[in-house]
């Protein structure tokens, strides 16, 4: 089954918390502490690679978490990092937070890697707070903790050439004829239900195809299948526009022409101006003379850019395919998109945010709480100092009162709860 889009949930490892732990042997029966610092979290990262096709893979397994890093121990044992977490996807897959819709990565080449998120840093042991005047700290820092993010993949197809056109125009054939696909092929709408890829040989050079499923009229704004397909053709140098001149379903060939080139511009300015070859299909269906009248009325419209072919009978299929490679050599491929500068995963380190609960009482939360309670042990009679210290200078009290706070009012910072007192 082909999948060229997914939604995901990623997120880094945890940091591992600092030991609390103090030398105890036989040696030494006051040591001092030798709790040692927490692992750092595994980072998250995309690769691409040649090797897939498909986002396939993401159908069911829609989660993907890096290790968390381990915690410290004492004799000053640091805790071991959390392994990374790699994530294969095809080339050409494009990553977008899914919050803002914008795009933070394009791995376009083989072998390109985007670290998503960093893993969350270890906290400091007992051993990192020793100081002159703290010789016996009882308190360590715990691990930084990481959030989930959900991002969505999507795949645009690399491909030098693709073919497009109404449904049944002979797009799967005309595929099968110049390359070494083995396209499903029969005359109903939508015989194409996913891209379809081939190499093509001419002159000892290949060069990539994409059969697109059919378009129709209304499909940039969502009708039918092949607005689900149209980014698999933003990344062609060349797309060969397929028209069936013999009218096998019924539809005037002039009004399909139109219609797909105008769906094209309505999706993406560029893709209107990328470089055409016009195909006029199925010229065996036709006697001489309704063939004339139709090139004729083709003609009239664009003047005498288009090859004629025939997938039945393969007339015209070496020409369309010695055309095709003599444009190419002259078309630059197409760059990865231009990434604008975007911190997805930005951490949060200033915000202060009061609030009141349910019961009254105070909440303290914020990215500038959370990395400051992670060294604060209420049990420890020095870190409680620091820790009242601490929020006198970032000016929290004051925020406080400014809220309405009064003495015997409860504040809770995490799952830390305290009356205050002036």
């Amino acid at each position: 089954m082909f999948l060229d889009r997914a939604k995901i949930i990623i997120k880094a490892g945890n940091g591992g918390n600092g030991a609390t732990s103090f030398l105890r042997n036989a040696q030494t029966a006051n040591g001092g502490p030798d709790g040692g610092d927490g692992g750092k979290g595994g980072n998250v990262i995309f690769l691409a690679s040649e090797k897939i096709n498909t986002l396939y893979d993401f159908r069911f397994h829609k989660k993907f978490f890096a290790e968390n890093g381990e915690n410290g121990a004492k004799k000053l044992q640091t805790g071991a990092n959390g392994k990374d977490i790699i994530i294969k996807v095809p080339c050409g897959t494009i990553i977008k937070d899914s919050k803002s819709d914008k795009v933070i990565a394009d791995l376009y080449y083989d072998g390109m890697e985007f670290l998503a998120l960093k893993g969350g840093q270890g906290g400091h042991g007992n051993a990192y707070y020793k100081s002159s005047i703290k010789q016996a700290p009882h308190y360590s820092q715990t691990g930084e903790i990481t959030k989930q993010h959900e991002v969505i993949l999507e795949l645009k197809t690399i491909a030098d050439v693709g073919l497009v056109g109404f449904p049944n125009a002979g797009k799967s054939t005309l595929l099968s004829c110049i390359s070494n696909a083995n396209p499903k092929i029969a005359n109903y709408p939508f015989t194409t239900l996913y891209p379809n890829l081939g190499v093509c040989e001419v002159k000892g050079q290949t060069f990539v195809v994409a059969d697109i499923p059919g378009l129709i009229e209304g499909a940039s704004e969502g009708q039918g299948l092949g607005h689900y397909f149209l980014r698999h053709i933003e990344r062609v140098r060349l797309i060969l526009h397929l028209v069936d001149i013999s009218q096998s379903d019924g539809r005037d060939f002039i009004e399909d022409y139109i219609t797909i080139n105008e769906e094209l511009s309505k999706y993406s300015s560029n893709l209107a101006n990328t470089p055409q070859i016009n195909v006029l299909t199925k010229i065996d269906l036709l006697d001489q003379q309704t063939l004339n009248e139709r090139i004729k009325r083709f003609e009239n419209l664009i003047g005498k850019n288009y090859i004629l072919i025939s997938g039945a009978t393969y007339q015209g299929i070496e020409k369309l395919k010695l055309k095709t490679l003599e444009l190419l050599t002259k078309i630059p491929k197409k760059p990865p998109i231009e990434i604008e500068k975007f911190d997805f995963d930005e951490k949060d380190i200033n915000s202060i945010l009061i609030s009141r609960d349910d019961e009254g009482a105070f909440v303290i939360s914020g990215g500038k709480i959370d990395n400051f309670i992670r060294g604060i042990v209420l049990s420890d009679t020095r870190s409680f100092a620091y820790f009242q210290k601490r929020l006198q200078e970032m000016g929290i009290i004051e925020m406080l009162k400014n809220k309405g706070l009064k003495n015997g009012d409860t504040v809770k910072i995490k799952d830390i709860a305290f009356e205050y007192f002036d």
